[in-house]
C-alpha cells in the first residue's frame, strides 16, 4: 500500500542519499560507451566476491513496490566497473603516513589501503565471519540473517582483522548509493530507477524555472546518452 510507512521510509532514506553520495555518484567510472546490460561480468570480483556484493546490494536497497532495488539497477555493475578507476587505486588521495585512526573525516583517507585493497579484504573477512556464526557464507543466508549480519558490520560488533567491518562497510553503503544515482553510463541507475524514485530529471539541459515551484518535474528524466526514463 502506497500509505505503508515503509515506503514511505524508504523513499525518505533514497531521497537522502541522493544528497549526501559524494560527486563519484555524478562523475563515475569514464564511460565505456557500451550499455550496461544484465548479462554483465565482474572484471575486477571473484565469483565468490560477485555473489557477496549482488547479495549485499539487495539487501542495502530492496526492491519493493516503489520500484526496483540496488540489484535490479545494476548497482553490482556500478562498483565493478569503479574498481578500474584512479579512485579505486588510491591515486586520488594522499596516501602516505601517518595515519591517524580516529581522525576526523576532514583529514581525509586514513589508512594504507586502497579501496580494491577494502572490497577484497573486507569481502573474504565478510564471507569468513559470517561462515563461522552461521555455518554458511553472506549470499547463502536468508534476507533477515543477511540483514542482522549487515547490522553487526555497520556497528563494528564484527571484527576483522586486516580492515575494521565498520569501514569497510561504509565504504561497501557509500557505494551502493552512488551506484543506484549514478547516470546509467556507468553501469548503476539502470531503467533510471534511482532518478525516477526520487522525481530527478537528469541530465536535462535547463530544469531551473521548475526548481521552486512545489510541484513534481512532469517530465522523465534524461541520462548523458540521451536514455529517457
Amino acid at each position: 500500500m502506497p500509505d505503508d510507512p515503509s515506503f514511505t521510509s524508504r523513499r525518505r532514506f533514497l531521497q537522502w542519499s541522493a544528497v549526501a553520495v559524494p560527486a563519484l555518484a555524478a562523475a563515475g567510472a569514464p564511460a565505456s560507451g557500451q550499455a550496461p546490460s544484465a548479462d554483465d561480468r565482474p572484471t575486477f570480483f571473484s565469483a565468490s566476491e560477485w555473489a557477496f556484493l549482488r547479495a549485499a546490494a539487495a539487501r542495502l536497497i530492496p526492491a519493493d513496490a516503489l520500484g526496483p532495488g540496488a540489484l535490479e539497477a545494476g548497482v553490482p555493475e556500478f562498483i565493478d566497473r569503479q574498481m578500474a578507476t584512479p579512485w579505486a587505486e588510491g591515486r586520488l588521495w594522499y596516501m602516505q603516513g601517518p595515519f591517524v585512526p580516529d581522525a576526523p573525516p576532514t583529514l581525509g583517507w586514513q589508512m594504507r589501503l586502497t579501496p580494491r585493497d577494502v572490497y577484497r579484504l573486507g569481502i573474504a573477512a565478510a564471507d569468513g565471519w559470517t561462515q563461522d556464526r552461521h555455518g554458511r557464507v553472506f549470499a547463502e543466508l536468508d534476507p533477515a540473517a543477511q540483514d542482522g549480519v549487515l547490522q553487526a558490520f555497520e556497528s563494528g560488533k564484527a571484527r576483522f582483522e586486516q580492515v575494521p567491518a565498520a569501514i569497510f562497510f561504509a565504504m561497501l553503503l557509500g557505494n551502493v548509493r552512488e551506484g543506484f544515482f549514478s547516470d546509467p553510463v556507468h553501469g548503476g541507475n539502470r531503467g533510471l530507477a534511482g532518478w525516477k524514485l526520487i522525481g530527478f530529471p537528469g541530465a536535462r539541459a535547463d530544469f531551473m524555472d521548475w526548481v521552486e515551484r512545489d510541484v513534481a518535474y512532469p517530465l522523465p528524466p534524461v541520462s548523458l546518452s540521451g536514455q529517457r526514463g
